[in-house]
């Protein structure tokens, strides 16, 4: 996809890995239309001439926002890259219900009901494209984080099968599976992380080729390592 002149509706792009695919969107000439919910961070992405609709996209009203805000505009490709993950870990403590229900919202149930109510946009556009951000954490999941592996696993097979449904059509569905990367979600965890300018810097390739997914950095030796043996990469992501 040539993305001069395309308008981009991208969700969480205020920070991290969206804020990073905003940025570089935008200097490949795209029209960019992001979300966010921390008023800082809107006014910053604001101050750097970004469209901004605030809305907390971890609960259904902040779909009914970003719908409402959008005002009718067509839209040519929709990202769903807002997500976030809650503490889920039975050996430290009981998971918060609050927090698992809004894991849930902002990474599974946000993007399906986002899809839905811009599919006739989208294929009334004469080349559109959908954008879901899981991880590589949907093919491998790891043991410390079982909620936000479960969402972007469901998000990835939801992705295979709206793929496989828009066929034909002149709507391309990408999924872009990114490794561990240095933002503020992932503060204190692991180390050797890509830089987000260089997740979205992948992201963006994919999309410009026109692939159906990215595997972004240490995801490539992943699917790698899970082609050979699932098992093996299953039993190395599990220890985590």
């Amino acid at each position: 996809m040539n993305l001069q002149g395309k308008t981009i509706l991208l969700t969480g792009g205020t920070d991290g890995i969206g804020l990073r695919l905003a940025r570089q969107l935008r200097d490949k000439g795209a029209i960019l239309i992001v979300t966010g919910r921390t008023p800082a961070r809107i006014a910053a992405a604001q101050a750097e001439g970004f469209e901004v609709i605030a809305a907390d996209l971890a609960g259904p009203a902040g779909v009914d926002v970003v719908i409402a805000g959008l005002a009718g505009r067509p839209i040519d490709v929709l990202v769903n890259n807002a997500g976030m993950s809650a503490a889920h870990d039975f050996r430290e403590a009981p998971p918060v219900e609050v927090d698992d229900e809004r894991t849930l919202w902002l990474n599974i149930h946000a993007p399906i009901r986002l899809i839905g109510r811009l599919m006739d946009t989208l294929r009334a556009r004469p080349e559109a494209m959908i954008v879901n951000v899981t991880s590589g954490l949907a093919i491998a999941p790891n043991a410390g984080s079982p909620l936000y592996c479960a969402t972007k696993a469901a998000l990835r097979s939801y992705t295979m099968a709206l793929r496989a449904q828009l066929k034909g059509t002149g709507v391309h569905v990408l999924e872009a599976m990114p490794p561990l990367v240095d933002t503020a979600m992932t503060a204190g965890r692991g180390n050797n992380k890509l830089s987000p300018e260089e997740c979205a810097r992948q992201i963006i390739a994919a999309m410009e080729s026109g692939k159906d997914e990215a595997n972004v950095g240490m995801v490539k030796v992943l699917r790698a390592v899970y082609s050979l043996s699932p098992a093996l990469a299953r039993s190395i992501m599990l220890r985590f």
